[in-house]
């Protein structure tokens, strides 16, 4: 049976206190019926006439004369009073002492998103107060180690470039032509590599505000300018305006359109929204990709022989970039198939 009301610690403390301060009052309630001594009323009435009522058995006092263990009405009141006013401090205690959790829940939620998070308040009891300073020191660190590897990163795939010049300058001393060009084209491939990893890296590092961004009039614009250099791409859907990242979500549609374009020719942009959630989708008419290896495009530098290889110009970033966009939006990229043919980019982002 499922319960009516969430299973959380704030219902659970809250039902908590209201049980035991509900069996208090039964209890208290109980032993005062029981114990009560017995005594007549204040005021006696009179005594009914015979003719009114029957004469009682043998042994057994008349009703006006035995007193009855009845509870005034203003003990019901006291009683209704006292139970709301408990109830209520019962819900403010156990909304204050659930409150540092939902914060540590929260935290762990955004940082899930983004490491660039801000620290959660370390605030309450003496455990939440150390959960949170804890997990404020965990980010820190993920934020330094992210920080430096990017570094390191950066400085090697800089550092790469000048033996790259080098090579390419003694491939102009190789009198074989053929295997000059062979050399030349891997030189160009891995300086295309040490450009996407760069880009990738400084997209990681870089820190963005949130803005009311107008995304139909985006779509619109990229399929107009596309339109302009000659490429077959359109755009259909509306949408209200959708507070994002303009820069990482202008990013994450670049990559999308350019795979659509490059390995199948034509890009179909279609755009809808519900109350919760906005939907962008890129489908091209290409090739596809083999439905067991939809996950694994997502991996850096992971290009299929069939559709991407490194004569079409693609570094097998580009995915993931897009898909790392996504999620510093707070959304998710999805990846199928058409029923007729070409590959469907979905991007989901929340409202």
């Amino acid at each position: 049976m499922k319960w009516p009301v969430p299973d959380t610690v704030f219902t659970r403390l809250f039902g908590l206190v209201l049980a035991a301060l509900l069996c208090s009052h039964l209890v208290m309630t109980g032993l005062f019926v029981v114990f009560a001594p017995d005594g007549p009323p204040p005021e006696a009435p009179p005594p009914p006439r015979a003719a009114d009522h029957p004469r009682p058995p043998p042994g057994e006092r008349p009703p006006h004369e035995r007193g009855e263990r009845r509870l005034p009405p203003e003990f019901w009141a006291g009683f209704a009073l006292q139970l709301a006013a408990v109830s209520l401090l019962a819900w403010y205690g156990a909304r204050r002492l659930v409150r540092p959790i939902e914060q540590l829940t929260q935290g762990a939620r955004e940082l899930g998103r983004t490491l660039d998070a801000p620290p959660i308040d370390e605030t309450g009891p003496l455990e939440t107060r150390q959960a949170a300073l804890l997990f404020n020191d965990m980010r820190a660190k993920l934020r330094r180690q992210m920080d430096e590897r990017s570094h390191f990163l950066a400085a090697v795939s800089h550092d790469l470039r000048t033996p790259l010049t080098r090579i390419r300058l003694r491939g102009t001393q190789i009198d074989d032509s053929a295997l000059q060009q062979r050399l030349n084209q891997d030189i160009d491939e891995m300086a295309a590599m040490l450009d996407a990893t760069l880009a990738y890296l400084r997209d990681n590092s870089q820190q963005e505000g949130w803005e009311q961004l107008d995304i139909e009039a985006l779509l619109q614009a990229m399929a107009e300018d596309a339109q302009e250099l000659g490429q077959p791409v359109s755009f259909n859907g509306q949408a209200s305006q959708l507070r994002t990242l303009p820069a990482t979500l202008r990013r994450c549609l670049d990559n999308l359109l350019e795979n659509a374009l490059r390995y199948g020719g034509s890009a179909d942009i279609s755009l809808q929204q519900s109350d919760t959630t906005v939907e962008i989708a890129i489908r091209d008419h290409g090739p596809g990709i083999p439905a067991a290896q939809l996950a694994r495009v997502f991996e850096p530098f992971v290009r299929l022989e069939d559709s991407r290889n490194r004569h079409t110009g693609g570094t097998g970033l580009g995915l993931t970039i897009a898909r790392d966009a996504a999620r510093r939006m707070g959304g998710e990229l999805y990846l199928s198939n058409a029923d007729d043919g070409g590959l469907v980019a979905l991007l989901v982002l929340p409202r």
